[in-house]
């Protein structure tokens, strides 16, 4: 059924009913927030120092981003230091470097089976994948573009979900049907997203191209190959989304959507289920949507600041003082992009992309650019250290990977599916080893503190 644009407006609009009732619930919803002290609620799953509530073991993935020392009377101290990010045991960095020419296949190969692949293995991987990069017939036409996306994550999540309707095995919790299902997700995952987009373009009036991925490419090659009309890109820009794809491919598993896959998955769910609230939860702007709110902050930068100005700092310093002190930008605070809820003096994974941004940047002749980043990464990172009473502050690599993209020709509304595309290699290692290593329905426990009451009876209410 396809409802015309009064029946739609209809549908979503806010009644006065639905206002009444949003006060309603308004008398009745707020916790003193003394009582997550008093209750010792780690809010955030966060210790008051920052640390992570420790709540399952993994073989899949580590950060180490400080060190612990004890004092002479017991108590426990958080001392930054530089971090990194290990897939099974091997730094990501060594990852990037050591594999070649591409490196995110072999980066999913070990996540996947704990070992690095020797060639022959990893061509066959490779060969897997390709095989399985293809959607079921008609899926594109019935499914997505039937149905255009109002957000591209949506219609990614809900692809995952529909395809579970053409498993002959859907609920099959076997070591190697769970398996197949990973690795068939794995390699839909960035045609579903791009898919996704140009169903969006035409539902915008734009023309449609859809490209067929192409078996003997990387998924970073496949994915500029099917998004770009001449099907062209050169091997930098295929190199930068490859290392991009590697470093977001897992961070432990206490990340809001490897938790979810985890909690999903501890019930016995189907893998399709498991997927689509991993994708649920990268949507959020606090998850998946960082390097989108960054790309917002620099537009407003550069709309206040002339380009003639970008350098210099005492100008900068003004403006992001002022956006500290909540009188511009979107009145958060914030500086996004800098900082990071693990890290404490550096994001590994920034320090690799930063490589790629700079030969980029001269590629695509956007030096100045990146010179305006990296002035306001410097001065940004010394204000909120100031404020913060830090000696140590990490640039995120949500920081540069916006820009990155922005420079690829990647439209923004790809940003947070090109992170799936990338976790979904995560998710299936983190899914594997819940299932058959958890054994556990994952359950956490809530205080209630609303005070014991007797019911009722209708006719003494409100009286």
């Amino acid at each position: 059924m396809i409802w015309n644009d009064k029946r739609e407006n209809e549908y979503s609009r806010i009644t006065p009913k639905i206002l009444a009732l949003k006060e309603q619930w308004e008398k009745k919803d707020y916790i003193d927030q003394r009582l997550y002290e008093e209750y010792h609620v780690k809010r955030g799953l966060r210790d008051k120092d920052g640390r992570g509530v420790l709540t399952g073991l993994t073989r899949v993935a580590e950060i180490q981003s400080y060190e612990v020392e004890t004092d002479e009377t017991g108590a426990e101290h958080i001392i930054p230091a530089d971090g990194t990010l290990y897939y099974r045991g091997i730094d990501t960095r060594e990852i990037v470097r050591g594999s070649g020419r591409y490196a995110f296949e072999e980066a999913a190969d070990l996540l996947l089976f704990g070992e690095l692949p020797d060639r022959a293995q990893l061509d066959d991987f490779c060969g897997q994948l390709a095989s399985y990069r293809t959607l079921p017939t008609n899926f594109f036409r019935d499914v997505i573009l039937k149905n255009p996306p109002r957000d591209l994550m949506n219609t990614i999540q809900r692809g995952v979900l529909t395809l579970f309707c053409y498993d002959d095995k859907p609920n099959d919790i076997s070591p190697e049907n769970v398996l197949r299902q990973c690795l068939q997700l794995m390699s839909n995952m960035p045609v579903l997203a791009i898919y996704a987009y140009q169903a969006m373009r035409y539902s915008s009036g734009e023309s449609l191209f859809i490209h067929n991925p192409h078996p003997s490419l990387s998924t970073a090659e496949n994915f500029l190959l099917m998004l770009r009309e001449n099907r062209e890109y050169t091997d930098l820009e295929a190199r930068a989304l490859d290392v991009a794809l590697v470093l977001h491919a897992d961070h432990g598993g206490g990340n809001n959507s490897t938790f979810t896959n985890h909690v999903v998955t501890s019930t016995g769910t189907d893998t399709y289920s498991a997927i689509a609230a991993a994708l649920g939860s990268l949507k959020g702007p606090r998850h998946g949507g960082a390097n989108m709110q960054v790309m917002q902050m620099m537009d407003e930068i550069k709309a206040a600041i002339p380009q003639n100005e970008w350098k210099d700092e005492a100008v900068l310093e003004q403006y992001l003082t002022a956006r500290l002190d909540k009188k511009v930008g979107d009145g958060s605070g914030l500086l996004y992009g800098l900082g990071h809820a693990v890290y404490t003096r550096n994001d590994p994974r920034c320090e690799v992309f930063r490589e790629f941004v700079t030969r980029l940047a001269a590629a695509k002749r956007r030096d100045r650019e990146l010179e305006l980043y990296l002035n306001v990464e410097r001065i940004g990172k010394r204000l909120l250290m100031e404020r913060q009473g830090k000696e140590a502050l990490a640039t995120n690599i949500d920081f540069f990977s916006g820009f990155v993209y922005e420079m690829l020709g990647l439209p923004r509304e790809l940003y947070t599916p090109i992170f799936a595309v990338s976790r979904i290699a995560g998710w299936g290692a983190h899914r594997m080893e819940e299932l058959y290593q958890g054994g556990k329905l994952i359950r956490p426990r809530y205080e209630c503190v609303e005070e014991h009451r007797a019911y009722t009876p209708m006719g003494y209410r409100n009286k």
